[in-house]
């Protein structure tokens, strides 16, 4: 559900600042690096600009191609062989998820697999359908019917036919570009208010807390994208499993999520913030990498 995106954003941050400054210390104030100005103490913004476009793809593109290491560790997923020794829950899983794949028309199987957690969650990530990993939890298979779990991994296999992981990457890059662009002109300004001695610590200081704080605004604009993709994979794990299968997963989804949180609304359980699959209100909603489930159940069966 919402690990695949939590863990390409967070580790989109983590890149993209390692990036700038490993490269500010190298270069310091070069023209490429956007730490200079004009002879007439204009900010140099096509340089900016182009060293922005650069390292914001580039920084979107390594957390794609780490996205697949970066969940299994992360995340403790168990690989399963498919043609190893796998218990018959194991085998079960495997199979769906290579059943929906050959439906869904993908030449090469995902990585399949299963992690140890209590949470009702699955995702999948990858640099791209040949390279793509889906992975259920532990506590997904042991509080949902085989339909609901179906469902589940069938809304998953959608994600990678969909290439969701890529359309988001393209899109994480451009945010990228903004962030770093806006975050090295606000700390040329920043810089500008001290002595001439202090300009390039504070300087240095300033890219690096306006980035981070950017990053975080930028990733509304990729939750929202979630978001709308969410209803897409909705479609296609219907085409998938069936209308009634999608839909019945989504309820069990919705149940589980009540039901926990009753269980435990005096107490902060990790499990269920994990989750991110039930819609709130208010600011946190544009945080939120999916709809509300009774917008995505209302909407699937509108189709």
């Amino acid at each position: 559900m919402g690990k695949r995106v939590m863990l390409f954003i967070l580790t989109n941050i983590l890149v993209l600042t390692t990036i700038v400054i490993v490269w500010s210390l190298i270069v310091s104030f070069t023209d490429i690096s956007g730490n200079i100005t004009g002879a007439g103490g204009e900010i140099d913004l096509i340089s900016i600009g182009i060293f922005s476009l650069l390292i914001g793809f580039a920084g979107s593109f390594i957390s794609l191609a780490m996205s697949r290491w970066v969940a299994k560790k992360m995340m403790k997923v168990k690989v399963l062989d498919p043609d190893g020794n796998l218990t018959r829950q194991e085998r079960d899983v495997v199979d769906k998820v290579h059943k929906f794949s050959r439906a869904a028309g993908l030449m090469h199987m995902p990585e399949v697999g299963i992690y140890q957690s209590p949470e009702v969650n699955a995702f999948a990530t990858g640099p791209s359908k040949k390279r793509s990993l889906v992975a259920v939890s532990q506590g997904l298979l042991q509080s949902m019917d085989d339909d609901a779990v179906e469902g589940v991994i069938a809304h998953e296999v959608a994600h990678v036919a969909n290439g969701d992981m890529v359309t988001m990457t393209l899109l994480q890059g451009v945010v990228n570009t903004f962030v770093v662009f806006f975050s090295r002109i606000a700390a040329i300004l920043v810089s500008r208010l001290v002595r001439a001695e202090m300009q390039f610590i504070v300087r240095f200081a300033a890219i690096i807390i306006f980035q981070i704080l950017f990053s975080i605004l930028g990733s509304m604009v990729v939750m929202a994208f979630s978001r709308y993709r969410e209803f897409h994979a909705d479609r296609g794990g219907a085409d998938l499993a069936g209308k009634d299968k999608m839909a019945h997963a989504l309820r069990s989804l919705k149940a589980h999520v009540e039901r926990a949180q009753i269980k435990n609304d005096r107490t902060d359980d990790s499990a269920i913030q994990t989750m991110k699959i039930n819609g709130r209100g208010g600011i946190s909603k544009l945080f939120s990498s999916h709809p509300d489930l009774d917008e995505r159940i209302a909407r699937l069966e509108q189709r």
